[in-house]
């Protein structure tokens, strides 16, 4: 089970550097990384949306983990 993950994990990281590497050369009809960003942050709502989620994150992850419940 451990060579089969080991295996997944690889063609993961294999499938993103092509997807990288094919959307920096602008092949395959791929837009690049940055060109994506800046259009999902174009909007006001999205950019709260992220900010919400971002602190959501940190508050579960993070602070919730060092509050003494006792």
């Amino acid at each position: 089970m451990r060579e089969l993950t080991v295996v997944v994990f690889l063609a993961c990281a294999a499938m993103g550097v092509a997807l990288w590497w094919g959307g920096r050369r602008r092949a395959f009809g791929l837009v690049s990384i940055a060109d994506v960003v800046d259009q999902a942050l174009a909007g006001r709502a999205a950019r709260m949306t992220i900010l919400l989620f971002w602190w959501w994150i940190g508050w579960h992850f993070l602070v919730a983990r060092t509050v003494d419940p006792g």
